[in-house]
């Protein structure tokens, strides 16, 4: 009754580990799987090169959600590839990886050498700046270089491709259309909102050590539903909803605005690893009382109301 799809990549259900959560080691990624009932795993962003990420504190919560301000730290392709074929050998279930470049040119070589590892999927985070752009602007921001990194990825692996898209733009749609134009099998929205800001009035200082940060957790759910309404009137490949995401009825609210398969990240903290069977036994309950066989059913139902 949970089962669902992505590109052709079928999960037992349709949680799914976000990136940067419990997603930095192999071993991890397949505890998240085999302890806690993913219905698949994200891995943490990799780049071409080692990220050492910014000295904290990079996390805080707040009264609605988080500010992060990691710095997409990572070791490097290269010392990632391992984990994710120990995930894939050992997980149970689909591994997306997930990968970021600050030019063009390092999305292809990346998901070349990501391919290797055969992930189920690969997740491309076009949120991050391009270094090559004059004002840094982030890949995501405008639909022709965000077709063109999906064209470089496609280019340079026959693994499913994901955009994963901002919700920072003013018409994410028009995004959505271009990557699928371009060839992506799926998207995944939204990453975090925001940047946003917390300050210490004691210290009369921002908290965060990079002053600013994305914003997650249950504030940026309203944002992340209509976005995924959005994307799912302007095309027609499978959507991974995330962005708030922390019951049954959160994860039934996005596939109803179009999504097939729900995100899982900030709600790790909020409700512990065993989310994902939380959410899972949430669903069945509601579907069962309201007479719903699948998925599928409820997939984009919001749209014909």
């Amino acid at each position: 009754m949970l089962e669902t799809e992505l590109a052709g990549v079928k999960l037992q259900n349709p949680t799914v580990l976000a990136s940067g959560i419990l997603g930095v080691t192999g071993a991890s990624l397949v505890r998240v799987a085999t302890q806690n009932g993913a219905g698949a795993v994200t891995a943490k962003s990799v780049s071409l090169k080692e990220r050492k990420g910014h000295p904290t504190p990079v996390l805080i919560t707040y009264e609605h959600g988080m500010l992060n301000a990691v710095g997409l730290s990572n070791p490097g392709i290269d010392e990632f590839i391992p984990e994710i074929e120990y995930a894939v050998k050992n997980a149970g279930v689909p591994v997306i990886a997930s990968i970021f470049g600050s030019k063009v040119t390092e999305f292809g070589e990346i998901a070349k050498r990501i391919s290797a590892a055969n992930p189920g999927i690969i997740e491309v985070n076009i949120a991050c700046p391009n270094v090559d752009d004059e004002f840094g602007r982030p890949f995501s921001y405008d639909p022709g270089i965000a077709g063109v990194v999906t064209r470089i990825v496609k280019k340079n692996t026959k693994i499913p491709v994901f955009i994963k898209l901002s919700a920072n733009v003013t018409n994410i749609g028009e995004i959505a259309k271009s990557v699928q134009e371009s060839g992506a099998d799926g998207i995944t929205a939204i990453n975090t909102v925001g940047p946003g800001m917390a300050i210490n009035i004691e210290a009369r200082k921002p908290i965060l050590s990079n002053k600013s940060g994305g914003m997650s957790g249950p504030g940026i759910k309203p944002i992340a539903i209509k976005a995924v309404y959005d994307i799912y009137k302007s095309v027609k490949i499978p959507i991974i909803g995330t962005g708030g995401i922390s019951t049954g009825r959160d994860a039934i609210e996005i596939i109803m605005a179009g999504a097939s398969a729900a995100g899982i990240g900030s709600a790790v903290y909020y409700r512990g690893p065993g989310v994902f069977s939380k959410i899972c036994s949430e669903m069945q309950e509601f579907m069962d009382k309201e007479g719903f066989s699948s998925i599928k059913e409820m997939r984009g139902i919001a749209h014909e109301k």
